[in-house]
């Protein structure tokens, strides 16, 4: 009995509903669609920051903890098959391990280097979208003004009808018309703002764990350069690693 008073009540609500929907739209006129077209693109840029911007794309936990305990590799003779899992991992610490791997036989300051300019090049990587979401953060609520705007240019355009007090019912509903399209502005923006925080704390929490690996690759690839403790080529111990959160963006 409760399913199909349920059923009758959705049945009589939703067909009403959607059209109440589609007529705030529909009223928006021009700038009404431009808003729907950010709110699309903010949407796809979301959906592709989350299925990139994953823990397993940046920092895998079983390569971390390989990272974690290279000097036990090293102590083992079982560095060739970490190696291997750098040159064959597709994430961004296995990228940047395998250049840290490869300068192994230089400076320190030059493996530091080297490291830093991939590193720059990963963290652009992940900044992919943020910039789009940007635009749609700052467009979105510019649309609904200007749609505002344009819509009370309309409706009190007829001076006759104000000064008269005629059709005072009808300049009514146009203005909650014409703040529709602020109303949705507003509707794409604040979303957009929080997935861009979000992602953006996400980045930077990433960035810094980077920065905790790559540093012990790089003291451990100097220190079995040349087995004695010491980094090589006589280079005095790197007094940081890359710092990755303060790269530019």
């Amino acid at each position: 009995m409760l399913r199909e008073i349920s059923h009758t009540l959705a049945a009589a609500v939703f067909p009403e509903a959607l059209q109440k929907t589609w007529k705030f739209f529909t009223d928006g006129g021009f700038f009404m669609l431009l808003i729907a077209g950010c709110s699309f693109v903010a949407l796809a840029v979301i959906l592709y920051k989350l299925l990139t911007l994953t823990k397993g794309a940046v920092v895998p936990g079983r390569l971390a903890g390989d990272v974690e305990i290279i000097e036990t590799h090293l102590a083992e003779d079982r560095l060739s098959s970490l190696e291997s899992e750098f040159r064959e991992g597709d994430s961004t610490l296995a990228r940047l391990c395998e250049v840290a791997m490869n300068h192994a036989d230089r400076p320190v300051v030059e493996a530091q280097e080297a490291v830093q300019a991939s590193a720059r090049e990963e963290v652009v990587r992940m900044h992919t979208g943020l910039s789009v979401l940007d635009v749609v953060i700052t467009v979105a609520p510019l649309l609904g003004l200007l749609g505002t705007a344009s819509g009370l240019v309309l409706i009190f355009g007829n001076t006759e009808d104000l000064t008269s007090g005629v059709n005072n019912a009808k300049i009514g509903s146009g203005i909650a018309r014409a703040l529709g399209t602020t109303i949705a502005g507003m509707v794409v923006a604040v979303p957009s703002v929080v997935a861009h925080s979000y992602f953006t704390r996400k980045i930077e929490t990433m960035s810094a764990r980077l920065e905790v690996l790559l540093g012990i690759v790089i003291m451990a690839c100097h220190r079995g350069s040349d087995g004695t403790g010491r980094t090589g080529r006589g280079e005095g111990r790197p007094t940081s690693p890359s710092q990755l959160s303060q790269l530019p963006r």
